[in-house]
């Protein structure tokens, strides 16, 4: 496996294996399945409620802990010093670890600088290696980066061939924060698999529609999550760093950006307000 520098000094995989699946037992199946194809990443998340499951899914693994870089997310719900201290160490009671190598704020909401305080007081004991954000325009981001003394090595987007963020990409490498994608594939009826441009750049590499994406995030300097509870798939989208994509394909893909969310506008009033209701229940 490849690997990132961040900016704190850390490393991390360039490709790794997001964990929003349903159900505690094919979580727990797949993160262990995954691990055992050759994953040195795990990505979950508070809200997924599968932290338990991707801790058991890990131990299963029988890989050293030392050897897996393990992220999870703060829900809004729990923003504000105290509350994250509280909810970071439920986090770590549900995945059985005595630390993340990431941790992040998921969504740009509610009291978030009271959260990176304690966030950095919690890297201060040695519970958290590295501390990070999701889904932040890089005006929020900045805001975090000049009112804080640590600076967030990670900002986890939304990143696909028909959403590209090129704006936000190109902000997060001209300041040493590393890029990472969320379901780079879109959702299943976007048809991003199916794209004639993509499947005919995939055609004349010899290569999946699958791998051409994965590739197109990581030659822009984004780090793809995947995820799937298929063996094979997990092998293949793994298997993208043994071809190079021209300058020529690079901007055919690039010409296929809608500049539209393929989920939803984190900036679209009644989308904060929909999902600051969404509570976890463990």
């Amino acid at each position: 496996m490849e690997y990132f520098n961040l900016n704190d000094g850390n490393k991390i995989p360039k490709l790794g294996f997001g964990a929003m699946i349903k159900g505690d037992e094919e979580t727990e199946s797949a993160v262990a399945e995954a691990i055992s194809a050759g994953y040195r990443l795990i990505d979950t998340a508070a809200i997924y409620q599968n932290e338990r499951a991707v801790g058991r899914g890990i131990k299963q693994s029988g890989i050293p802990r030392d050897q897996i870089f393990v992220t999870t997310k703060l829900w809004l719900q729990d923003t504000g010093y105290d509350a994250t201290k509280r909810e970071f160490e439920g986090s770590l009671e549900r995945l059985g670890l005595d630390y993340v190598d990431l941790y992040l704020i998921h969504k740009p909401w509610g009291n978030t600088f009271d959260s990176w305080e304690a966030m950095q007081d919690l890297q201060k004991e040695g519970k958290i290696k590295s501390l990070g954000v999701s889904n932040f325009y890089p005006d929020q981001l900045m805001d975090l980066m000049v009112h804080h003394e640590v600076t967030p090595v990670i900002d986890q987007i939304e990143n696909n061939p028909l959403f590209q963020q090129n704006y936000s990409v190109k902000f997060l490498n001209d300041n040493n924060v590393q890029p990472e994608a969320w379901l780079p594939f879109a959702h299943a009826k976007s048809g991003v698999l199916d794209n004639q441009t993509i499947t005919q750049i995939a055609e004349e590499h010899n290569k999946q529609p699958g791998q051409v994406v994965l590739l197109w995030l990581l030659q822009r300097n984004v780090l793809p999550l995947v995820k799937s509870v298929h063996r094979q798939r997990m092998i293949d989208n793994l298997n993208v760093f043994d071809f190079e994509l021209s300058d020529k394909e690079m901007n055919q893909i690039k010409s296929l950006d809608t500049h539209t969310s393929q989920f939803y506008d984190h900036r679209d009033p009644a989308a904060v307000k929909r999902i600051s209701e969404w509570k976890a229940n463990f």
